[in-house]
């Protein structure tokens, strides 16, 4: 059965669905986006994707032609529509079609994008014995430049440090920010465990608040954990005792080598997996 996409308040087979090639989103990398989960029917944290989806549009001064309530349908309508109960949204907003220059003004009707499919980013056995990374010698945007917290579909620098990542041998590659402290990796947020103490890079590091790195903040407070949002060097990630992934796709993965260096005991830590059973715990709980 053709997979069904939402477009623009129609359902659509996937293989009919068009975008345009005058659109800014496609030549410019105009637009936002959203990647979501699904569990047993259920969008895991609907409103807080929304939210800032609604903040990363209003940053660049995109207007979205639905409101957050219709989107939500919208969203609902397509899982349901593709007979899906776990599965991954992409939500995407483009500037809409325009001329070959630059000026937004000129892309007058945004488009919308909802697609269900299924992603796994990860194999089974990273989860079970942990992954390596590299460092990136692309440094993250600066939030001068582009605020990383905005969720563009400008994914350019994230996806220089994959290729660096891919060309290492590993899945993924650890980002530094202009200052050289740790930022977030190519597509996930970053946890090191240090004495008990759960820390992660702030906001102000140049990260993309996620909302997987949310949940986990929560939960390791629910957990009665010590947590810090604090800026790290890339020798307190070489010198901690644990070390983790989270990400919408990724849920939690455990980091058991960046570049050359052991971490840890060079096995997923007890503090990763009761984060790790935690999140599906509450996954299970809220679905």
């Amino acid at each position: 059965m053709s997979l069904k996409v939402w477009q623009d308040g129609n359902l659509v087979a996937a293989e009919q669905a068009k975008v345009s090639v005058y659109d800014h989103g496609l030549l410019y990398g105009d637009g936002v986006f959203e990647g979501i989960r699904t569990y047993k029917g259920k969008v895991f944290r609907l409103d807080q994707h929304l939210q800032r989806l609604f903040r990363s549009a209003q940053a660049i001064r995109l207007s979205i032609p639905y409101n957050a309530e219709e989107l939500g349908q919208a969203i609902h309508q397509t899982i349901k529509a593709n007979g899906q109960t776990n599965a991954y949204i992409r939500l995407v907003v483009t500037r809409g079609p325009g001329d070959l220059g630059l000026d937004p003004n000129k892309s007058p009707k945004p488009m919308v994008l909802i697609i269900t499919d299924k992603i796994a980013l990860y194999p089974k056995q990273m989860y079970e014995k942990g992954m390596s990374i590299i460092t990136a010698k692309t440094i993250r945007t600066p939030a001068q430049s582009l605020n990383p917290r905005v969720k563009s579909l400008n994914y350019l620098n994230n996806i220089l440090a994959k290729i660096e990542a891919s060309d290492a041998g590993v899945s993924e590659a650890l980002m530094l920010n202009y200052d050289g402290y740790v930022a977030e990796c190519t597509g996930d947020n970053i946890f090191a465990v240090q004495a008990d103490k759960v820390l992660t890079p702030p906001v102000s590091a140049g990260i993309l608040e996620g909302i997987t790195r949310d949940t986990v903040i929560e939960l390791a407070a629910a957990q009665g954990l010590e947590l810090e949002e604090v800026q790290m060097r890339l020798d307190d990630l070489y010198s901690a005792e644990e070390c983790f992934l989270t990400g919408t796709a990724a849920e939690i993965v455990p980091v058991t080598k960046i570049d050359d260096r052991i971490i840890g005991t060079g096995q997923p830590g007890p503090i990763t997996k009761l984060l790790m059973a935690s999140f599906h715990k509450y996954v299970h709980k809220q679905t």
